[in-house]
C-alpha cells in the first residue's frame, strides 16, 4: 500500500513540473540614455511609454546621467517619447520621439540623442559641420533665453507680491537676485529702482532716506541706459518701448524731487517729454507741480503754460496756474489786483470742470480778486 501511494505522489510531482507556472508573467524590461543637442545627458528628463495597441502609458524618469530603466513592460508596438521635464510633459512640449518601436519579452534599449539626430539631419539637409554647429548654438542659446526669461518673471512676480504687502525691502532683496541672473533686462532695474524709491520715506533715519533716493535715481539710469540701447539696435519691437522709456524718467525724477534735487528732477522730467510726445503734458504739469512746492511761481506758470499748451482740456493745469498767479496779486489800498491771466485760469477750470474738485476754491478765489463768476459756459459756435 505504501508503494503504491509514493509512485502516485512521485506522478503528481512530475505532472506539476511538466504544466508552466500560473504565477509567470509575459513582459521585458526597457532602457535607455538621452543626451541633449550639446551630447550632455538629459537629467531629471521625462521619458513615455505608449502602446499603440491598447493605450497602456509607462511614464519613466531619467537620472542625473540621462538614463531611465524599467521592469514590467509588456510586449507590443510602443511610441517612445522625450520631454526635457516634466513641465514639457504636461504642456506636450517633446523633444523627440520614436514611433512603431515593437517592444519584446526581453531587454528593449531605446535610446535619445539630440545631437546625432541633428548630425543625421543636417547631412540629409546638405549641411556643413560649420553650419550644424551654429544651428546648435543658436538653440542653445534659444533654450538658455527660455530659461532666463522663466527665471525672471518668477522673480519679478515674488518682489510684485512683497510690494503690494509693503515688504519694499524683501522686494529689493528678490529684484538684487535677478540682476546677479541676468543684469542686462532693463525691466528689472526699473522695478529695482521703485522698491528703492518707495522704501525711502518709511526709513526714520534721514542718511538712509537720501541714501535710498539716490539707489533708486541709480537704478533707473540703468534702466534708462539699457531701454535706450535697445531701442537704438532695434532689438526693443515693443510698441510701448518709447512711452516705457518716459515712465522710466518720470519715476527718476520722482526720486529726485523727493530727495530735494529740485533741478535735477526738472531736467528729468524734460527728458521724459523727449522720450514720448504722448507724455508732453503730463511731464510739464509735473515740473509745474515741483516748482510749485519749490516755491518757483514764475517758472511753474511758465510750465503749466507749456501742459496747457500741450493738452488745452488739462482742467488741472489752470486751476494751478491760477494758484501760482495769484500768489503774485499786489495790494492797492484796500483792493487786491491780481497778476494778468488770474481770472482766465480759474475761469478756464470752470468752463472744464464746473462741479470738479477745485470748483469751490476757484469761485473763492476770483471772488477775492473781485473777478465775475462763470456759471454757464455756451460751447463756441463752428462755421458751417
Amino acid at each position: 500500500m505504501k508503494k503504491h501511494f509514493a509512485i502516485f505522489v512521485l506522478a503528481v510531482l512530475a505532472a506539476a513540473l511538466c504544466v508552466p507556472s500560473v504565477f509567470a508573467q509575459a513582459s521585458g524590461s526597457v532602457k535607455g540614455v538621452c543626451k541633449d543637442a550639446q551630447g550632455n545627458p538629459f537629467a531629471d528628463a521625462v521619458v513615455v511609454w505608449v502602446n499603440t495597441d491598447n493605450g497602456q502609458k509607462y511614464t519613466l524618469k531619467t537620472n542625473k546621467k540621462g538614463e531611465y530603466f524599467s521592469l514590467g513592460i509588456a510586449p507590443g508596438t510602443y511610441t517612445v517619447t522625450l520631454y526635457k521635464n516634466a513641465d514639457d510633459l504636461k504642456a506636450n512640449k517633446e523633444t523627440d520621439h520614436v514611433k512603431g518601436f515593437h517592444a519584446q519579452i526581453d531587454e528593449n534599449t531605446v535610446d535619445f540623442d539630440v545631437k546625432k539626430e541633428q548630425e543625421s539631419a543636417a547631412k540629409g539637409q546638405g549641411l556643413t559641420p560649420e553650419q550644424l554647429k551654429q544651428m546648435q548654438e543658436a538653440q542653445a542659446k534659444q533654450s538658455k533665453e527660455v530659461n532666463t526669461v522663466k527665471a525672471l518673471n518668477e522673480k519679478l512676480l515674488a518682489a510684485k507680491t512683497a510690494s503690494d504687502a509693503g515688504d519694499f525691502d524683501g522686494a529689493i532683496a528678490i529684484l538684487t537676485e535677478a540682476n546677479q541672473v541676468d543684469a542686462t533686462r532693463d525691466l528689472v532695474w526699473f522695478k529695482l529702482g521703485d522698491a528703492y524709491r518707495l522704501s525711502a520715506p518709511k526709513q526714520t533715519d534721514p542718511a538712509e532716506k537720501q541714501k535710498r533716493f539716490g539707489e533708486a535715481a541709480d537704478s533707473y539710469a540703468k534702466a534708462i541706459e539699457l531701454k535706450q540701447d535697445a531701442i537704438k539696435s532695434g532689438k526693443d519691437k515693443d510698441p510701448n518701448a518709447t512711452r516705457n522709456l518716459a515712465a522710466y524718467y518720470n519715476n527718476m525724477a520722482d526720486a529726485y524731487n523727493r530727495a530735494g534735487r529740485i533741478d535735477d528732477a526738472v531736467k528729468t522730467y524734460e527728458l521724459a517729454a523727449q522720450a514720448d510726445p504722448s507724455s508732453v503734458a503730463q511731464s510739464y504739469f509735473n515740473i509745474g507741480a515741483v516748482l510749485t512746492n519749490a516755491g518757483k511761481v514764475d517758472d511753474a506758470v511758465v510750465a503749466f503754460d507749456k501742459c496747457i499748451a500741450a493738452d488745452p482740456t488739462r482742467a488741472e493745469a489752470y486751476y494751478q496756474k491760477g494758484v501760482n498767479l495769484l500768489g503774485k496779486a499786489t495790494l492797492q489800498g484796500d483792493k487786491m489786483v491780481a497778476a494778468p491771466g488770474t481770472a482766465e485760469a480759474f475761469q478756464k477750470y470752470l468752463e472744464l470742470q464746473p462741479t470738479g474738485g477745485h470748483s469751490e476754491e476757484a469761485k473763492a478765489m476770483l471772488a477775492s480778486i473781485g473777478a465775475p463768476v462763470e456759471t454757464g459756459f455756451k460751447k463756441k459756435a463752428t462755421n458751417k
